[in-house]
């Protein structure tokens, strides 16, 4: 805040000095034009009485003369006016004839001589023709100057009076004929000395009231202006230059209940919201400093010259500049501006301007920073400076160099990943990038398949549902896709979203399965081969019982057809009904072999798991009983669904059987039953957990602790040479595995085994199955 200047005012600049100079003035010309007027008033009075004093005086005259004059009475009338010229104060008597003859006169000079008819005593009647006979006293009347004894000019009043002719005794009385109306005029003057004296008194009396009275009352005036509004005043200022210096009083009372102590009050009030609004400003240019200091960028000031005026301390670190240094000195290390120098464009328009400079910090290392110039206007709107903000974006470079170098070698790795990579916009699933190795796989050139659908590479039918898996799935397993020239093949499709430039996308990488499925499917296949040739045993047996019953039936029918013996209708239709249902039997048989022996599709549908369980049973059921093997059935009613090929599962349940059938064979051949122990299979189905669960437990020998890791590799047997290959559990374990499901062995040596597969429930009755326990046993 800017101080008020202390300095001292000349008194002629004081306020006391111009509030009392203009009362003085307006009082000094109120007094004085009072003073004046007074004046006036009385110079007029004692004029009046003056004239009136010098027309009572000649009417005295005039009367006194009067008798002498009418008898011609030369020697008495000029002794009268002799002794009344004696009088102190008359200057001059005379009588003046019709003719302008002075014939009687208190000097005696003036007897006899003619009066000028142009004199102010007689232009009185003779300034018009004929001569006024009655004039008005005001004409009559006249003031001029004369010396008097002692050289002084003093002014004189003369009045010329008429004297007229009495009518009625002029012929008997008088000397004058009564024809003559004016006998002459009585001039008298007397001296107005005395009356200027007593004049100049008064004045002089009125001029000094006057003076004391303004003297007086322009120093009342000062003293009050001085006690009431100029100390008040000063001592306002005194609390205001305070203020100017930071130092805020607050007085409750002031002692004034006029304008000045409002105004006080206004001052303190002032004070307190300038002292705040001071403390705010501070703490606002504190905090401002703050920032302008700590601020992670460099600020500089820089003039019209291109010289620093100020920076902050972000840039000192930096460049370690000296004061009055050249921006382009500092920044660049050279020795002229720069040419693309946003600090001219600034001073040039007024307007904010960018770039993006490079330079050398005072390490020696290479700096990069960001330039905005903005204008700094003075109080007249001129440009008066140009701050520059520099927000350093050194290691931004840096890490834009790394990323480039880290996009080149990724873009390297994604184009020479064996497997088809696609990247794909993650709402339209168009592909927007691909690397080359999708040509080895589809067919396509990348120009061709860029901007396409990714459901392009899918069947029609298959699209809707493949779609929906893409959006929601991070794997899809065994996936069916066409080539470009037409081929199908199957694909593992792995997905992972990912954000690049504001959008959302997914990358998509498939692996070509389709020979591996064609391995798995072969090695399933010599799979269910070796199952059947294992099986070749109990099918003979199973073809040879109707076998039996159609011999049986022949044989008696051509027995009596040789012996020429009827048989009967009610015998012939029994066994024509008997072997119908051994063909029937037979060919079910057969057809089953052969369901079971055909190739399985990688197609899933929806399967009922009790459905190729019951035709694993039924295959087998018959060497069971064979063996003495008893097979205890658990089958949970409306059982929910599962995807899964009803073929393949088949074939699991198959070699489960097998192993349990085997296990407990081996058993009994070593001895190792307990008393009359039964040779027991139980199978059990149901659900948990929106999972199907199937479980095959035998009575059997047990598997030992130490091989049951294994026994689900490829090609390993416990059994005994020639007995077993090692591919049952291998392949079945597969085959759970491709339909998403698990199996769990839990087993005691000498005591038995449980394989419990479990396998997710298909979307469509996912929410519509209720967990089942196992069923009661059902003995075949």
């Amino acid at each position: 805040m800017k101080n008020i200047p202390d300095r001292k005012i000349p008194f002629w600049e004081s306020l006391i000095f111009r509030l009392t100079l203009s009362v003085g003035i307006v009082l000094f010309i109120s007094i004085f034009t009072w003073a004046w007027f007074d004046i006036q008033q009385q110079k007029d009075d004692i004029f009046r009485n003056t004239v009136a004093e010098t027309e009572r005086l000649s009417d005295i005259i005039r009367l006194g003369t009067r008798y002498a004059l009418l008898g011609n009475a030369g020697e008495h009338l000029n002794e009268i006016i002799t002794n009344l010229g004696r009088h102190e104060g008359i200057r001059r008597i005379r009588i003046i004839s019709k003719k302008g003859e002075i014939r009687f006169s208190n000097r005696p000079s003036e007897i006899s001589r003619r009066a000028d008819i142009q004199s102010e005593s007689c232009r009185v009647c003779h300034k018009s023709e004929p001569p006024r006979p009655s004039p008005a006293l005001e004409e009559r009347t006249r003031i001029f100057t004369e010396k008097n004894e002692k050289g002084d000019s003093v002014r004189m009043m003369g009045i010329v009076s008429p004297v007229y002719n009495e009518c009625g005794c002029s012929e008997n009385c008088h000397f004058h004929p009564g024809r003559s109306k004016l006998l002459g005029v009585l001039d008298v003057v007397v001296s107005m000395e005395k009356t200027d004296m007593e004049m100049y008194r008064h004045e002089r009396q009125i001029l000094i009231m006057a003076l004391i009275c303004f003297l007086v009352t322009v120093g009342i005036i000062a003293v009050f202006l001085h006690i009431d509004i100029i100390r008040p005043i000063e001592n306002l200022i005194r609390r205001t230059r305070r203020m100017g210096r930071g130092i805020y009083e607050y007085e409750s009372k002031t002692g004034w209940d006029d304008e000045i102590g409002l105004l006080a009050d206004a001052i303190t009030i002032m004070g307190q919201k300038t002292k705040e609004k001071q403390e705010e400003l501070n703490r606002q240019r504190d905090e401002y400093q703050q920032l302008f200091e700590q601020v992670p960028c460099y600020i500089t000031v820089v003039d019209k010259n291109y010289r620093l005026l100020r920076y902050n301390k972000a840039f000192t670190r930096q460049f370690n500049p000296a004061p009055g240094d050249h921006c382009y000195k500092v920044y660049k290390g050279r020795d002229r501006r720069c040419e693309a120098c946003p600090v001219k464009k600034t001073f040039a328009d007024g307007k904010s301007h960018y770039s993006e400079e490079t330079g050398i910090s005072k390490s020696g290392e290479v700096s990069h920073w960001l330039v905005q110039a903005s204008p700094i206007r003075d109080a007249k709107g001129e440009i008066a400076a140009v701050m520059e903000m520099n927000l350093d974006i050194t290691l931004r470079k840096r890490l834009e160099e790394r990323i480039r170098d880290s996009e080149a070698k990724y873009r390297i790795i994604y184009d020479n990943i064996p497997n088809p990579v696609f990247a794909l916009d993650a709402e339209s699933l168009k592909i927007m990038d691909c690397n080359d190795n999708q040509r080895v796989v589809y067919g396509y050139q990348k120009k061709e398949i860029l901007g396409l659908p990714f459901m392009h590479l899918f069947d029609e039918n298959d699209r809707e549902v493949y779609t929906e898996k893409i959006k929601t799935c991070k794997f899809i397993d065994q996936a069916r896709q066409l080539c470009k020239d037409g081929r199908i093949i199957f694909v593992n499709i792995r997905i992972s979203p990912f954000d690049y430039m504001g959008k959302k996308n997914l990358l998509v990488t498939t692996s070509d399965i389709t020979r591996r499925l064609i391995a798995e499917q072969q090695l399933v296949h010599a799979g269910k081969m070796t199952t059947l040739g294992e099986m070749a045993t109990g099918i003979a047996h199973e073809l040879n019982q109707p076998l039996t019953v159609i011999k049986t039936a022949s044989s008696f029918l051509m027995r009596k057809i040789k012996k020429g013996e009827p048989v009967k209708e009610k015998i012939l239709q029994t066994m024509a009904e008997e072997i119908d249902g051994h063909v029937d039997r037979a060919s079910r048989i057969i057809n089953h072999l052969r369901e079971f022996g055909r190739k399985s599709e990688v197609e899933k549908e929806e399967v009922n798991v009790n459905d190729p369980l019951s035709r694993a049973i039924d295959m087998f059921s018959q060497q069971l009983k064979l063996r003495e093997i008893i097979l205890r059935k658990n089958f949970a009613p409306d059982l929910p669904h599962i995807q899964a090929d009803p073929n393949r599962l088949e074939q699991v349940f198959v070699n489960l059987l097998i192993n349990a059938r085997d296990s407990i064979e081996e058993k009994w051949e070593k001895g190792m039953m307990y008393g009359k122990q039964p040779k027991e299979i139980d199978i059990r189905t149901g659900t948990e957990n929106d999972q199907v669960i199937i479980s095959v437990s035998d009575n059997g020998m047990g598997i030992p602790k130490r091989v049951r890791d294994r026994i689900f590799e490829p090609f390993y047997t416990t059994k005994k040479v020639g007995k077993g290959t090692g591919l049952g559990l291998s392949i079945s374990y597969g085959i759970i595995q491709d339909y998403e499901g698990s199996i769990r062995l839990e087993s005691t040596e000498n005591m038995g085994s449980e394989f419990t597969i479990c396998f997710p429930v298909s979307k469509q009755h996912r929410d519509c199955s209720p967990d089942s326990a196992f069923p009661l046993s059902e003995t075949e």
